[in-house]
């Protein structure tokens, strides 16, 4: 027994009961709670105890792709009718009576670049307007048009395409920038397949469109180029033709050189004059038979104005794409222009869209949408830029580069994964310091000159009402791509006073900025 017994009390036919209400009751339901309800949180949140299915199914990627052929009767006889289509085996084999369209093109799904409408009625009035015989003017209406159209789609797993072996260069820059100088920069080194602007086919056929309309267009193109399939040439060029049909075909070093041409090896240096004396006969089929030969597919183009055009290509797997941006005083720009207003007329027609009207860009116009495009690419690129843009874009600013020329194409070429050879040294240093400015005549050619003489001949020739004039226009681009604004003539006249500023983030937002007209 225990010393001391501090309270008894018999437990035999004892009961004991609690209320509802009492701290028992509630003990017993917290314990039933904390026993039951997790257990069924975890199996509703976890889909079940046990795993369904022993993979994940990702969800493919459907693209859709339009194709049409369209045929248009021009007369009761055998032969008699116009045919084009998105099928180049079918257009290869029309001849003469192949034609063009002018196609309207709108995105269905904003979020899907591959998703695309055709504007019928456009198709069958530019069909109506542009290719039935004048004779037959009074029976347009009477012209019968049949047309087909169907589309298809085909899915895949991004995972399961591999990524190019090739590497994409795409300069983009806009005219009278230097951008065909940094063009042969790249086009005289023996790894590269270099092609000055291909779109300019796109714009010559559909000259009736603005330029943001044909952008998809132009897209397309550089894609198919990008990928060295040149059919895509097929509905802006004759059927039979040659090198010599494919604009600027001659500054190409990769088109006058074997298996293009048999006349030059790649590592030499080539001259226009010089290729298109000995290879413009050679069949337009070496392009894309050159094409595949290289490491790199580099192409200069001016016919972009909006980064996000580009967002297809940049995440196409089949593509290694980076974009070198190059940009270039708008003083010096306007200066250089001046020398070429003929050769621009038509192109200023379609940034302004005028509907096929060449305009003269007495007002700079033309150069505000320019400048606009800059600092748009430009924003896009650094300021909170998507994350497949990372190490995938590139800004030079022609300045620095005449400035500073081996450095800053060790710069471009590190960037495109070249290497830059002794023979490209000494072209370098020829090709940047030769004697004086550049002759008239000579706007649109590469040819021996004081580079930076080039950069600064606008401060001598320009005077300073129009150099206002540019500044309102051009402002925001002249901030922040980094240039000194002049505010006197004195300020103009004075080459001692530095007006290529260091490079640095400058911020700016077209929002923000509204030139006076």
């Amino acid at each position: 027994m225990p010393a001391v017994e501090l309270f008894s009390h018999p437990a035999h036919h004892t009961r004991y009961r609690a209320g509802l209400c009492s701290a028992a009751a509630l003990a017993l339901l917290l314990i039933a709670a904390l026993t039951y309800v997790p257990p069924l949180l975890v199996a509703y949140r976890s889909h079940g105890f046990w795993l369904k299915q022993s993979a994940y199914r990702e969800q493919p990627t459907v693209r859709f792709r339009y194709e049409l052929l369209f045929v248009a009767t021009t007369g009761p006889g055998p032969g008699s009718f116009l045919a084009w289509s998105t099928f180049p085996a079918f257009n290869r084999l029309q001849e003469d009576r192949l034609r063009v369209p002018l196609l309207s093109v709108s995105v269905v799904n904003g979020t899907s670049p591959f998703a695309s409408d055709y504007d019928l009625k456009n198709i069958i009035a530019a069909y109506r307007d542009r290719n039935v015989p004048l004779e037959n003017v009074a029976d347009r209406a009477k012209t019968g048009f049949l047309l087909f159209m169907y589309a298809r789609y085909n899915s895949f797993t991004p995972h399961s395409e591999e990524k190019s072996p090739q590497v994409h260069i795409l300069i983009l820059s806009s005219w009278r920038s230097g951008s065909s100088f940094v063009g042969q920069l790249f086009s005289q080194h023996p790894n590269v397949f270099y092609l000055m602007e291909p779109a300019w086919h796109v714009w010559v056929t559909m000259y009736q469109n603005s330029a943001k309309v044909l952008h998809m267009a132009v897209r397309d193109l550089v894609r198919s180029v990008f990928l060295c399939d040149m059919s895509v040439f097929d509905a802006y060029m004759p059927w039979k033709r040659n090198l010599s049909d494919l604009f600027q075909w001659a500054v190409s070093r990769a088109l006058c050189s074997a298996p293009a041409c048999d006349s030059f090896q790649r590592t030499d240096i080539t001259s226009e004059m010089a290729c298109k004396t000995l290879c413009g006969r050679y069949p337009f089929s070496k392009v894309e038979e050159a094409c595949k030969t290289y490491s790199h597919v580099v192409i200069k183009e001016v016919r972009f104005f909006d980064l996000k055009v580009l967002y297809p290509l940049l995440t196409d797997p089949s593509l290694n794409l980076k974009i070198i941006h190059l940009v270039r005083d708008p003083r010096a720009v306007v200066k250089s222009r001046e020398q070429s207003v003929k050769a621009l007329t038509r192109d200023n027609g379609i940034v302004l869209s005028t509907n096929g009207t060449k305009v003269e860009d007495s007002k700079y116009k033309v150069m505000q949408e320019i400048c606009r495009s800059h600092v748009q690419i430009y924003e896009t690129a650094t300021l909170k830029p998507p994350s497949f843009l990372k190490d995938r874009y590139l800004m030079i600013r022609f300045e620095d580069l005449v400035r500073d020329p081996l450095s800053e194409i060790s710069e471009m070429y590190k960037f495109a994964d070249l290497s830059l050879t002794p023979t490209l040294k000494s072209w370098v240093y020829n090709i940047t310091h030769g004697q004086g400015p550049g002759k008239k005549k000579e706007a649109f050619k590469i040819t021996s000159r004081d580079a930076v003489n080039v950069s600064q001949a606008w401060r001598n020739v320009l005077s300073f009402q129009k150099i206002k004039k540019i500044q309102e226009v051009c402002k925001g681009a002249i901030n922040m791509l980094g240039y000194q604004l002049v505010d006197s003539e004195k300020e103009q006249r004075d080459l001692s006073l530095d007006l290529v500023l260091p490079r640095r983030q400058h911020q700016f937002s077209w929002s923000s900025f509204n030139p006076k007209n």
